[in-house]
């Protein structure tokens, strides 16, 4: 039987974390990522334009004939995939779904707290997916449009004072509010989990949605999954793979020794 990849994109470096996790639970299956990099962040741009792009994104990877994508990306998920999933024949799965089911079932107190990029707050994607679940849920949400760019710049140690500073400004409305359970909203909020911890204290629960979706993906009973055989992994960017290749590890967890490819706009599509 043919081996078909599942693909992943992101606007940047955050989605590796979901192919951190898909290496991890399903270490046979083959991966094809696509980091938009010359276009990040999707979280600043008007939702036809996220729509415009998540479109292409998929466009792209389908040329590797995937038999599932994940949309590793809070912006496009909760902005652009509620518009265009239907309109696809392969399992298409965000960030969004499986991140509020695991918030409503990790909540004492029902005050759940929603981190992301302003697009994605925007949108109310988190908010009405918790709802749907939990209606009488306490729900504060705050964009955080400076958190991607720290990351994507290596400014990730919970001691570098920028972070500090900023992570201060973002979540003392959430500290005030009593969340007990936060939604990293944003595939590259996980890369600073650990600043945003020590901030909030060890009684809040940070949820990542890159690895609650990449559970729903595992659990998927109708995806054909790969038996034998160690997975691969191809990496693909928009912009400098240089770059690219010197932050990938923090997302990752390992060293990128694959070859990262470099294609233009054109080739996505």
């Amino acid at each position: 039987m043919k081996r078909q990849p599942i693909g992943v994109f992101d606007s940047g470096l955050g989605g590796l974390t979901a192919v951190r996790e898909l290496e991890r639970l399903m270490p046979n299956e083959d991966i094809i990522y696509f980091g938009d990099t010359g276009r990040v962040p999707y979280g600043t741009r008007a939702p036809d334009t996220i729509v415009r792009y998540t479109r292409q994104d998929i466009h792209f990877l389908r040329g590797f004939d995937v038999k599932a994508l994940v949309v590793a990306c809070g912006t496009a998920s909760s902005v652009a995939l509620p518009r265009i999933a239907g309109d696809y024949d392969l399992p298409i799965l965000g960030v969004v779904s499986a991140a509020a089911s695991a918030a409503v079932a990790q909540t004492k107190n029902g005050k759940i707290g929603i981190l992301g990029t302003a697009a994605t707050i925007g949108s109310g994607a988190f908010s009405r997916a918790i709802e749907a679940e939990f209606p009488s849920a306490k729900l504060t949400s705050i964009p955080c449009p400076l958190f991607v760019p720290l990351v994507e710049n290596g400014r990730i140690s919970p001691s570098d004072p920028v972070l500090r500073l900023v992570v201060e400004e973002y979540l003392t409305p959430m500290k005030e509010a009593g969340v007990d359970t936060l939604i990293l909203g944003c595939t590259h909020y996980p890369i600073i989990a650990e600043a945003i911890g020590e901030f909030m204290g060890d009684q809040v629960s940070l949820i990542n949605p890159a690895r609650e979706a990449i559970l729903t993906l595992h659990h998927l009973s109708s995806l054909p999954k790969n038996q034998d055989g160690s997975g691969s992994c191809r990496f693909f960017v928009s912009d400098d793979p240089a770059l690219f290749s010197k932050n990938a590890s923090l997302f990752l967890g390992r060293e990128v020794s694959e070859a990262v490819e470099q294609i233009t706009l054109e080739e996505i599509g």
